[in-house]
Order: C-alpha cells, then structure tokens, then sequence
C-alpha cells in the first residue's frame, strides 16, 4: 500500500492550504497510514512516490523508455483536468456552467473542470502498442477481472490510441521527478505513480523475484491508466505486464455518488468508531461487489451486521457452548453410531439419529473450506462471506431441529446425541472461524479461541472439517473449551443521525 504524492492537483491543493507539497504529503500519507492500521489492514510495505527509493526506479524506468525509442519530444495541447492529471478528448466532455455562471467544460467521468493547455513535452509512443496490447489480453482473458472491464478495456482497443504526454513544463510543475537530462520538463504523474509497482520489489535490481507476479487491485476509475498505459509502458520498458488486475467499482450513498459538493462523504474513522473494526470490514466485503456500484447507508449496515455476526454467528456460539447443554465446558465425542457415514451410492445410511437434511448440511460444510478459498483466489469475497452466512443459517437450523437442551444427559443413549450435535455444531463453528480471520480478524480469534483451537492450528490448509464422520480422529475432542469469552459480537445500534432522521418522517 502507499500514497501516490507528486501532481498539479497536489501542488495547487498545499498552496491553497498555505503550506508546502512536502509537508501536505507528510500528514495526509500519515492519515491513510493510520486509516489502515485502524482498519486492521496489514501491509508489507507502505511506499511513498517522494521517497528517494521510488525517485530512483522512476529514473531508471525513463531511461529505458528512452533507450528503446519509445519517447520524443512533440508540441502537445489539449484539454486537462488537474484533479484526474489527464488529458481528456471532447467525447469526454460535457458543457457545463461554473460557480460564476460561465459556461466550462467539465469531465463527464467526474464533474471536474478541464482547462485548454498547450505546452511542449515528452511523448510516449502509446499508438504502437495497439497490437501488443491486443495480443497480451487475447492471450489472457483472465489477466483483467471481473469480465464486463475487461471487455471494457477491448473495447478501447479498438479506438484510436493516440500518442501519450508523459511529461509537464516545470515552470508550471516544480513537485515531481525533473526529466533525467532535461530539466525543463517534468515526468507526468501517472508514469511516475505507476512505477511504484516496481520499485517497491525492488526495481531496477531484485524486482525479478517478484514481477510479473503481481496482482493489482485498482478502482474502475483509473482502469486505463492500470490496463492501457501501464502495460504498454511496461512493454516498452522491456518488461512483462503484471499477471493480474482486479477492478472494483464504487460505493455510492443512498443512491447518490459520494462527493464533498453534497457532503455525502464517508468518513472511515467514524464508521469504526459506530460499527467496529470488524463490523465496517464485514460489511464492506459482505456487500461489496466489484463489477458493479453498490449502496451505502446506515439502517443497512445495521441490519446486516445484527442479523449475521451478532444473531447468527453469536447466538450459534452462545447456545452451544453454555453450561446448561455442556456442564464439563469440553468439546465432547463425536458418535458414528448416532451419525453413521452414509455407506453406498445410493444414498442410503446405517440406521442412526442423523436425518437426511443433516447429512446435506454437513457435505455443505465440508465443501466449504475449498468454495471459500477458489472465491478469495477470484476476488469475489462477497461470494465466499454470502456460503459461510448460509452454513452459518443452516447450523442453526440443525441446531433448533434437534432441539439439544430437550435431552437427557443422563440416559447414555440421549447423552450420545447430544455430544453428537455439540460437536458437530463447534466443528463448523471452528471452520467459520477460521475461515473468517481475513474479514473480521478480532471476532475470528475470539471465536476459536472459545473453542480452545491454538494459533498453529488456525491455518486453512490443515482445515479439516468433522475427521470422526470419516473414521479419523480429531484433536479437538475432549479438549477443555477456552474461557467464556463473553458476547461474541455486540449487536448494534441505528446511528443518533439516522434517529433523528427518522423522527423527523
């Protein structure tokens, strides 16, 4: 992760606020640094653009460029916009009036100004990478996902790709890398930000280790510049593009986009604050969909987080742990006598209390492990969070159907069964827990710490679901449980602004 720090937009946004480039960059890259870390978003790595590592991969990168003929110098005008630092052609732009009543020209894409610039500077050779481009995405259909941006980026393939300026007059842009042997001219910040994919591992000298093997995550908004210019860049630069980009879309706020002008922005810090870590996390991922714009609002991360973490989640816990169902606060035997394997093909079991609507709950979940994990390889984490709720629905309807706290403890024959429900019951609870430890890390730990399951034994390759179902032992059964560790996830309240909102209806 990191900041992208150079740009007119950066140098114009410090001189408006009265204070240097350097300086803004310091304290808004410590506010996405502490964004993260609240969050509970690790990183191996927080890389800066000003930093003089990235400076240096930056040079080297141009340099390559210019020594494979890639670069001249042309006189480039055009219509920019400072915010987005691009270029932009009239079928992006629409006429529009500005807060003193004349007309402008604004980006469709974004609403933002665009002012006409002419100025000399370094051009990319961009038009003689049409082929290539082609030909690399043909050859690998998977290399952008999800589908609709890759045919997205097709698409634009098959228009003109016109010429690119990759560099600025540094009368007009003193923050940002000067041209090597030129310094007149400063490096555009698009080049200069997406080297940062590179200097990272280490470019020009160990980024071998590493590239192409890199997954980019990037916002649909600045899909070309990652799917189009990036590549061919790389291409030029002698080097493969990255293996994979993944796209995702927007969130927006009751149906409106989320902007400053409407004050509809929001703000992380407070939604931790309102929802916890993991409940933000939970919802974010549980309702985001990458191919498509998705909704924010309140009412309905309360809901969904209540209903799924607290109620679901917690309740399951809860009742299957407490001391009235399991006094010795163990996890108890598992019986094959009273949930015997189904024995041939035809569906047919051994006589025993399992119905058949448990033995498809229980094939469920032990082919939820392999589900999760192909949906986490293929972005689509709402997809693996949508199964684990739906195991998590059916074990408590497996739970409420056999209805464990109506047994006897003290008829062996009842005590077999109960032992059998509770076990099976923590057995899922444990692959849920483990399966759940990217999305809400601290409500994870505290589950499978519950279940007394140890730091090593948490990893999803040693993920064996119910081993005693099939005649191997589990090294859980007859395990002391781990200390009550209290309400699994506190359901939550609708924000006091939704309360007002409400009242005022």
């Amino acid at each position: 992760s990191g900041t992208d720090e150079h740009g007119l937009k950066i140098q114009q946004a410090a001189a408006t606020a009265g204070t240097s480039p350097p300086e803004l960059c310091q304290r808004v890259s410590g506010l996405f640094r502490q964004a993260l870390s609240q969050a509970a978003v690790s990183f191996t790595d927080f890389t800066r653009t000003s930093e003089p590592r990235h400076q240096r991969a930056v040079r080297h990168f141009w340099g390559a460029l210019r020594d494979g003929g890639a670069l001249y110098k042309g006189s480039y005008e055009g219509w920019y916009c400072t915010p987005e630092e691009c270029f932009l052609p009239e079928s992006q732009l629409a006429e529009r009036r500005d807060a003193q009543g004349r007309p402008c020209k604004v980006s469709l894409e974004s609403g933002h100004q665009v002012h006409w610039t002419k100025e000399e500077n370094y051009m990319f050779r961009l038009s003689a990478f049409r082929d290539p481009l082609r030909k690399w995405l043909r050859d690998n259909p998977h290399a952008i996902s999800p589908d609709p941006f890759y045919q997205r980026v097709l698409r634009w393939l098959e228009e003109d790709l016109p010429d690119l300026s990759v560099s600025r007059e540094r009368s007009r842009l003193q923050w940002g890398i000067p041209v090597p042997s030129d310094s007149t001219q400063t490096i555009y910040v698009w080049v200069d930000a997406l080297v940062n994919y590179l200097s990272v591992v280490g470019y020009p000298e160990t980024h071998g280790e590493w590239w192409p093997a890199a997954h980019h995550v990037v916002g649909k908004d600045i899909l070309k510049f990652h799917a189009v210019y990036w590549p061919a860049l790389l291409m030029a630069a002698g080097l493969a593009p990255p293996e994979r980009i993944f796209v995702h879309s927007h969130w927006t706020v009751r149906g409106q986009k989320m902007s400053k002008s409407l004050g509809n922005v929001i703000d992380p810090f407070a939604c931790i604050g309102q929802y916890t870590v993991d409940g933000f996390r939970y919802f974010l991922l549980r309702q985001g969909v990458p191919e498509r714009d998705c909704d924010y609002y309140d009412e309905k991360v309360v809901k969904l987080v209540n209903s799924e973490l607290a109620d679901a989640l917690g309740g399951l816990l809860n009742r299957s742990t407490a001391l009235s169902i399991n006094p010795s606060n163990t996890y108890p035997c598992f019986s094959e006598s009273c949930f015997p394997k189904i024995l041939d093909d035809r569906g047919t079991k051994a006589v025993g209390r399992a119905s058949a609507e448990d033995y498809e709950f229980v094939a469920s979940v032990a082919s939820l492990p392999l589900q999760v994990a192909s949906y986490f390889e293929g972005f689509q984490i709402y997809k693996a969070l949508e199964c684990v709720a739906l195991c998590v629905r059916q074990t408590n309807s497996f739970f409420q159907r056999h209805r464990p706290w109506k047994l006897n403890r003290q008829d062996p024959a009842e005590k077999l069964w109960l032992d059998t429900i509770i076990h099976v019951t923590l057995e899922c609870l444990r692959v849920y827990g483990t399966l759940l430890q990217p999305v809400i890390p601290h409500t994870a730990d505290k589950l499978l710490s519950r279940l007394a399951v140890e730091p090593e034994e948490r990893g999803l390759s040693s993920l064996t679901f119910l081993p005693r179902y099939n005649g191997k032992p589990c090294p859980f059964e007859g395990r002391q449980l781990g200390p009550d560790t209290g309400i699994l996830f506190h359901r939550l309240e609708k924000s006091r602004q939704h309360q007002i909102e409400t009242e005022k209806l």
